[in-house]
């Protein structure tokens, strides 16, 4: 009996551990002056600016932290998004699938940033416009995204899984 609450409690700490990363990813992205940026504001476009927020937080956070621990932040964060898009109405078949579509989006983007920082502007807003409909002569996102890469480098991940930094650009 206590091993089966010991294991409770231990699930319920795991599905929370991360709460205040995902909370600091989704504020970062409805951020109203990202919005500026791009014509329209669909589920769509804010999910795909959700995925580059996670991919530079993975991109940054993957040298110097345990790989078990960013495998757990990664799975929690899939595991939201799946709860927002059932949360949405659609139906098994289609989670699975738009779920697929997402995994294999996030993919792309995180191999296209992995070396951002070695990239002109020109080569960064190409990448950008590749997943975001917006004006490629626009150095807006890049440079916010630029910012937003420094602030991760400057920042701990303990910090960022105790609640103790919000993330703000």
């Amino acid at each position: 009996v206590i091993r089966k609450k010991i294991a409770i409690i231990k699930n319920l700490y795991m599905n929370y551990k991360y709460i205040n990363i995902y909370n600091n990813l989704v504020k970062l992205t409805r951020n109203k002056e990202l919005y500026n940026i791009q014509s329209k504001d669909t589920f769509s476009d804010r999910l795909t600016l959700f995925l580059f927020h996670f991919a530079f937080f993975l991109k940054v956070f993957k040298i110097n932290n345990k790989k078990n621990e960013l495998q757990e932040i990664y799975d929690y964060v899939f595991k939201q998004i799946e709860l927002s898009i059932r949360e949405i109405g659609y139906g098994d078949v289609t989670i699975n699938k738009k779920m697929k579509e997402y995994i294999n989006l996030f993919h792309s983007i995180l191999s296209k940033i992995d070396n951002w920082n070695n990239l002109n502007d020109s080569n960064k807003s190409k990448i950008l416009a590749k997943y975001l409909p917006l004006n490629i002569n626009d150095l807006n996102l890049t440079k916010y995204f630029d910012k937003y890469d420094k602030l991760l480098s400057k920042t701990t991940l303990n910090s960022l899984i105790k609640g103790v930094i919000k993330l703000k650009i």
